[in-house]
């Protein structure tokens, strides 16, 4: 395995910090401005004027759809950067620094994730339809999966119906934690729900396409996240009441929702993983330039034992968590998602939880400043808690990785 960056990555990431020093981190103000401005005028879930002006010029620099990897673009018909999972992961690391910033370059969640899943299980008809807009940033998407009722990290316990109708499926169900579905630019929602509840317990579920104009959608009400709201993207409670939308909207075939959740989140899991990291660097850059230029009881932060265990621990956490990243990246290019789920599955646990702690130590090192908004280190730490749910909780992987580590060691009894 070799992990040096490819000579079209190195490029890319000089382009995109480049862009990242000139225009995303001088503007982190404005962009909160902005949203505070929207909400005096009663216009919260407008979309960002900011955003969309910086988006023409990522465009006009090249740094447009970088996420969609070269088998994807390939099964879609349409051109993204050209990038693999490898080369992409340290550009998704840059866009993670900044939280809002993904979307500048049309590569923010769920977005990436439903336009992989459009391109690689969508008909012709459908990828025309929605695929091509999307990568083109004229509209956003939501994913609905999880439900209020049941205990959703178990994909099988998903309870709406989609029952057929002559040409249609009728789609009854409540869906919550549907990000993007706030945004008014939203246009298309994936939506899960079980198809035939008498078949094989992985076969019940299906994913269908569900226009967000359809009658009978309903978003009931905005969830925030510990106090964040992540206006105006936003996470959802949608309510699906009598929906109906064209047999021609299933997603690869009846049966096939959980064979394409378990294609779909393998890439997503990369990019949440490595913005994490981006997050993680940022917050220990924070934490060692705020170390440095405070004094308490005496002498410099930066000169206290502690504080210099915490910045060692952080860098090697991070590190490893990088590496970790990389190799399943590399591993799904090389032989794709399954031959690499117990690695994604690790990264899953493994990032956002260094996350999680490299933020709470550079919080803890700015004192009262790091629980507001003066810093991004409250916002980011609210974020790199929630992806230890998003995905699949911790314990679900957990349990994956132990069960594949047991079958090493499992023998088969031999008969009497």
């Amino acid at each position: 395995m070799d992990f040096d960056y490819s000579p079209k990555t190195k490029e890319l990431q000089a382009k995109l910090q480049a862009f990242m020093d000139d225009y995303i981190y001088p503007v982190e103000g404005a962009w909160h401005a902005e949203i505070e401005a929207n909400t005096a005028a009663g216009k919260r879930w407008t979309p960002l004027e900011l955003i969309e002006g910086l988006k023409v010029k990522a465009q006009a620099a090249g740094l447009w759809n970088l996420f969609l990897p070269v088998d994807s673009a390939a099964a879609s018909g349409y051109e993204g950067a050209g990038l693999t999972n490898q080369e992409y992961a340290p550009l998704a690391e840059i866009m993670g620094r900044v939280l809002w910033s993904s979307e500048v370059f049309n590569c923010s969640a769920p977005d990436t994730g439903n336009m992989e899943t459009i391109a690689r299980y969508g008909s012709e008809e459908n990828k025309a339809r929605w695929l091509k807009p999307l990568l083109e940033g004229k509209i956003r998407s939501a994913f609905a999966m999880t439900e209020p009722e049941v205990a959703s990290s178990d994909a099988t316990n998903i309870q709406t119906r989609m029952e057929r109708d002559g040409d249609d499926y009728v789609i009854n169900g409540r869906k919550w934690w549907t990000s993007g579905a706030g945004d008014p630019r939203c246009a298309i929602h994936i939506v899960m729900g079980k198809t035939n509840p008498q078949a094989e317990r992985h076969a019940q579920q299906s994913m269908v396409l569900v226009p967000s104009n359809t009658p009978g959608v309903t978003v009931v009400r905005s969830l925030n996240v510990m106090g964040y709201d992540d206006a105006p993207h936003g996470h959802m409670e949608v309510l699906f009441e009598n929906v109906r939308v064209p047999v021609s909207n299933i997603l690869l075939g009846e049966g096939r929702g959980f064979e394409i959740a378990q294609g779909r989140l393998g890439p997503g899991r990369i990019h949440h993983c490595m913005r994490l990291i981006g997050q993680a660097e940022r917050a220990l850059e924070l934490m060692c330039k705020r170390a440095a230029s405070r004094v308490a009881f005496g002498k410099p932060i930066a000169a206290q034992t502690v504080t210099q265990e915490r910045i060692a621990e952080a860098r090697c956490k991070i590190d490893m968590a990088r590496l970790l990243t990389l190799k399943a990246s590399w591993m799904m290019d090389v032989a794709g998602n399954k031959f690499a789920k117990n690695e994604i599955a690790m990264i899953k646990v493994v990032a956002p939880s260094m996350a999680c702690q490299v933020i709470d130590w550079a919080m803890q090192a700015h004192g009262g400043a790091g629980m507001c908004d003066d810093f991004p280190l409250a916002y980011a730490y609210t974020n790199a808690r929630t992806l230890r749910f998003a995905d699949g909780p911790d314990e679900v992987h957990r349990n994956a990785i132990a069960k594949q580590e047991l079958r090493k060691y499992m023998t088969t009894p031999k008969s009497a």
